[in-house]
C-alpha cells in the first residue's frame, strides 16, 4: 500500500498538464477578445489562428517538462543532499568476497523467508559489498538507501556520549543519581555506570505482561517516559543495585533522563552534536512522531496474531523522548565501524566500553532466574551501550517488524551491517542478526559472531 506523496508524482504533473492546456485550448482565444475589447464571436480567423499557435507553443513547452520531469522522478523522494551523500549498490565487477557475501544474503533470504534484507560490509572503512534485495512494500523493490528503525543502536551512542562527559570531567561514572533523578527509588545507591550497564536491578517493561497486552492492543499510542518506568517500579528490584545483571529498557529511558540534567541539552541535539554530526551520520536522526524519513523501507508483522504493516507503528516505547531514531544500512555500517573501534573515545573510556565491570555478574538467585539474570562471560557480555559477543562490539534493535544488527571486529578491521523485514512465515528473532551470523562465518571463520 503506497502512502500519499511517495509515487506517482509523474502522473500528477501530467494531470496538471492536460487540464492547463486544456483551459488554454478552450478558453485562450476568448481571453484575447476580452483583452482587445471584443467579443469571441467577432473574432477574426486571423486571431483565432495566432492564438491557437501561440496555445500549442505553451503546450508543447508544458509537456516537454512533465516528460523531463517524468524521467527523473525518483520512485521515492529523497530527502536533501541525497544524490550528494548517495547510499548505493556497489557499482561494477563484484570480487570473490563480494559474490561470496551477496550468495550467502540471497540464501539467506530464500530459507528465512524475509521480505526484504538490506546490507552493507566493510573492512578497514572500504565497501566489500553494499546491496538490497526483496522489496520494501509490493512491487517496490529495497533500496540500500531506505530509512529504518534503529531501536537500541541508539544505546551505544548514549553510552558513547556518557563515556565523552567522564573524559572531559563533567560527571564520574560512579555518581549516583539522585541529584538528577530525586523521585527514583534507590537514586542514592543507582550510579550513571549501573543505568548504563544495565547493573540497577529494575526490570524491563518490555517483558512485563501488562505493557505487552496494552501495546499490542494500541500500536499508535505515544508514551511518556513516566508511563514506560512506572511498569519496572510496579515490582520490587530483582537485587541490590550493581550486584548483578539484567536487561531493562527503562535504564536508558533514565540515563537520558539525567544526561539533559547534566548537560542542559535535549538528547537529540547532545547525540547529534557528540557522535552522529562527528561521524557524518547525515541519515541518522531521532524522529518525535512516528513518521519515517523518506525514502521508507516498510515493515510488516504477524505479533499480533495477523500479518499486517507496521512500518507507523509509534515506537515511542522503545526508549527516551529524543532517542528515536532511524538510520539507513550506509550510516548502520559506518556506526558499527566508528562506535567498534572507540574513534570518538580515548583508549581508556574504550576499555571501559567494552567491560564497564560486567563481567562476572549475572547468574541465577533466589530472586532473579537465569533467564533475567543473564551470566556476563568474557565471550558474552554488557558493555556500555554495546554487547561483546566473542570479540564483536554489537548492537541488534528487533521490534515491530523491524530487525537489523551493527557489528564490528576490531581485530580485522571488520564491519557488518544488516537490515532485514519478514514476510508472514518468517521465523521468530532477529533475521537479520542470522545472516550477519553467516557472513561473519565465511569472512572471519576463527572468530563467529556467536557465543557458543
Amino acid at each position: 500500500m503506497r502512502r500519499v506523496g511517495e509515487v506517482r508524482q509523474p502522473v500528477y504533473h501530467m494531470v496538471i498538464f492536460v487540464m492547463v492546456c486544456g483551459v488554454f485550448g478552450g478558453f485562450s482565444v476568448a481571453a484575447i477578445a476580452i483583452v482587445r475589447g471584443m467579443t469571441p464571436t467577432r473574432l477574426s480567423a486571423r486571431l483565432r489562428t495566432r492564438a491557437r499557435a501561440r496555445t500549442a507553443l505553451l503546450c508543447a513547452a508544458l509537456l516537454a517538462a512533465t516528460v523531463q520531469s517524468t524521467a527523473v522522478a525518483p520512485a521515492f523522494a529523497r530527502g536533501p543532499g541525497h544524490e550528494e551523500r548517495g547510499c548505493v549498490k556497489t557499482q561494477g565487477h563484484l570480487d570473490n568476497r563480494a559474490r561470496e557475501v551477496l550468495d550467502i544474503t540471497r540464501k539467506a533470504k530464500d530459507e528465512l523467508h524475509l521480505k526484504a534484507v538490506e546490507l552493507r560490509v566493510t573492512l578497514d572503512g572500504k565497501d566489500v559489498l553494499t546491496d538490497a534485495l526483496g522489496e520494501s512494500m509490493t512491487n517496490v523493490p529495497a533500496e540500500p538507501d531506505m530509512h529504518f528503525r534503529a531501536g537500541s543502536v541508539v544505546f551505544s551512542y548514549i553510552g558513547t556520549a556518557l563515556l565523552q562527559l567522564v573524559e572531559e570531567g563533567k560527571v564520574r561514572l560512579d555518581d549516583t543519581v539522585e541529584r538528577w533523578l530525586p523521585r527514583l527509588p534507590n537514586a542514592r545507591k543507582i550510579t550513571l555506570r549501573m543505568l548504563a550497564t544495565n547493573t540497577t536491578g529494575l526490570h524491563d517493561y518490555v517483558t512485563d505482561p501488562a505493557f505487552l497486552a496494552e501495546l499490542a492492543a494500541h500500536p499508535f499510542r505515544q508514551w511518556t517516559p513516566k508511563e514506560l518506568v512506572g511498569y519496572p517500579l510496579r515490582h520490587p528490584f530483582w537485587y541490590a543495585p550493581g550486584t548483578s545483571w539484567s536487561y531493562s529498557h527503562a535504564n536508558y529511558v533514565l540515563l537520558s533522563a539525567a544526561l539533559e540534567k547534566i548537560t542542559g541539552s535535549r538528547i537529540d541535539k547532545l547525540l547529534e552534536q557528540r557522535i552522529t554530526g562527528p561521524l557524518g551520520l547525515h541519515d541518522t536522526q531521532n524522529n518525535f512522531t512516528p513518521d519515517i524519513p523518506r525514502p521508507v523501507l516498510h515493515a510488516f508483522t504477524s505479533e499480533r496474531g495477523t500479518y499486517e504493516e507496521s512500518t507507523f507503528w509509534n515506537p515511542s516505547w522503545t526508549t527516551a523522548p529524543g532517542a528515536v531514531i532511524t538510520t539507513h544500512i550506509c550510516d548502520l555500517a559506518r556506526s558499527a565501524q566508528a562506535i567498534g573501534s572507540g574513534e570518538l573515545l580515548s583508549h581508556r573510556a574504550y576499555r571501559t566500553l567494552l567491560n564497564p565491570r560486567t563481567v562476572g555478574l549475572g547468574g541465577a538467585t533466589r530472586t532473579c532466574p537465569a533467564t533475567v539474570c543473564l551470566k556476563q562471560t568474557p565471550v558474552f557480555h554488557f558493555g556500555l551501550g554495546v554487547i561483546i559477543v566473542n570479540g564483536w562490539v554489537v548492537q541488534n534493535p528487533s521490534f515491530s517488524g523491524y530487525a537489523a544488527i551493527q557489528a564490528y571486529l576490531p581485530s580485522d578491521r571488520l564491519a557488518i551491517a544488516v537490515s532485514a523485514t519478514k514476510t508472514a512465515t518468517t521465523p521468530d528473532g532477529n533475521m537479520a542478526e542470522q545472516i550477519a551470523k553467516r557472513i561473519a562465518d565465511a569472512l572471519a571463520p576463527e572468530t563467529p559472531l556467536t557465543a557458543a
